[in-house]
């Protein structure tokens, strides 16, 4: 069998050579005598050069583009670090024969988690509790004037029940809420275990105390939640976003909450990452902001990494691997040689 040759992202590397993520373990590819590792630096988008001659690249935050395909068409996985794949131009890969992976097992715990903070924060007004204690005794005179939300009998609302959605329910479920969700997809088995009422996507706007968002960014999800569907949420809802930012109209969002027309929001995710300094929503007191990292752990980073390198694996190995996203690119005879040289 011949060297199964691994590109790893070289942002995992920091610029002394030293790893930048200690908790990914590249351990079981290294232990493999018939695997190769190398960091490969790549770019904003992946070049199509630097990627010549190896057979699987673990992907972190640049581009695989059309242009990042390898002309040799050695290339048989992209395994990227995460959940999301907007950046990975999967009709591209596909019909090269190439297979885009993702980590599900990963990030669901942790950004279902994230998603409680934020409610949690929200909802007990951590933020404007923390800034009244550092102004002493004219702070705690204003207690009474930013009393929480509880949270039994409200509704928690979700647009997508997949992996992460799915979590949060699940974790949610101790604290007497009222579950509903928006999902063309969702299994209604799954649902019903879960308690969760299966709804039109207006009526989680309009009956959500709490609207998390937890689909993918798609040509169909993008600006999904627009200035019709804000004017749809009740004045003392709020509206948090882990999933993409481009889900979100930011300029809408911005105008709602500048107008108090909702009650406030938790935003992991924006347009633009990172934001421009000068960008209004960062000046509005009603949200709660993250750098697109809310969920990043040890545990967390250690668990996607794991999905990542068993994906490799089980490409190496000539089998089916998991978090396989387009799973088209089973039929590609490129693919179907590949698994069979493999199981020679």
């Amino acid at each position: 069998m011949s060297t199964f040759r691994v590109a790893v992202d070289g942002d995992f590397v920091k610029p002394d050579g030293s790893p930048a993520y200690p908790m990914f373990d590249l351990a079981p590819l290294h232990a493999n005598p018939d695997v190769e590792v190398v960091h490969v630096p790549l770019g904003k988008v992946a070049s199509a050069a630097a990627l010549e001659g190896f057979d699987a690249l673990i992907l972190l935050g640049n581009r695989f583009a059309p242009e990042s395909v390898p002309p040799g068409g050695r290339l048989a996985i992209v395994a990227r670090f995460g959940v999301g794949y907007d950046t990975v131009d999967v009709a591209a890969c596909t019909p090269a024969g190439i297979a885009v992976t993702i980590t599900p097992d990963g990030v669901r715990r942790p950004v279902a988690v994230s998603i409680l903070t934020l409610l949690f924060a929200l909802t007990g007004k951590l933020f404007v509790k923390d800034k009244l204690t550092r102004q002493g005794p004219a702070g705690y005179a204003q207690r009474s004037n930013h009393m929480g939300v509880g949270l039994i009998g409200r509704t928690l609302a979700s647009v997508g029940i997949g992996n992460i959605g799915a979590e949060l329910f699940r974790l949610a479920a101790p604290f007497g809420m009222r579950f509903i969700a928006h999902d063309p997809f969702a299994n209604p088995e799954t649902a019903r275990a879960l308690g969760i009422e299966l709804v039109d996507l207006e009526t989680v706007f309009r009956e959500g105390d709490f609207v998390s968002i937890s689909c993918p960014l798609t040509p169909q999800t993008h600006h999904l939640v627009n200035a019709e569907r804000l004017a749809l949420m009740k004045p003392t809802a709020y509206l948090i976003n882990t999933a993409r930012g481009p889900i979100v109209d930011q300029a809408a969002i911005t105008k709602a909450l500048q107008e108090n027309r909702i009650a406030g929001a938790g935003l992991d995710v924006q347009e633009q990452e990172p934001p421009d300094p000068d960008d209004p929503l960062l000046k509005l007191d009603n949200v709660i902001l993250a750098p697109h990292a809310l969920c990043w752990t040890d545990q967390c980073f250690a668990g996607i990494g794991a999905s990542a390198v068993r994906s490799v694996l089980d490409v190496a190995a000539g089998h089916t691997p998991r978090g396989l996203v387009n799973r088209d690119v089973l039929k590609h005879g490129r693919w179907q040689g590949r698994t069979a040289a493999a199981g020679d």
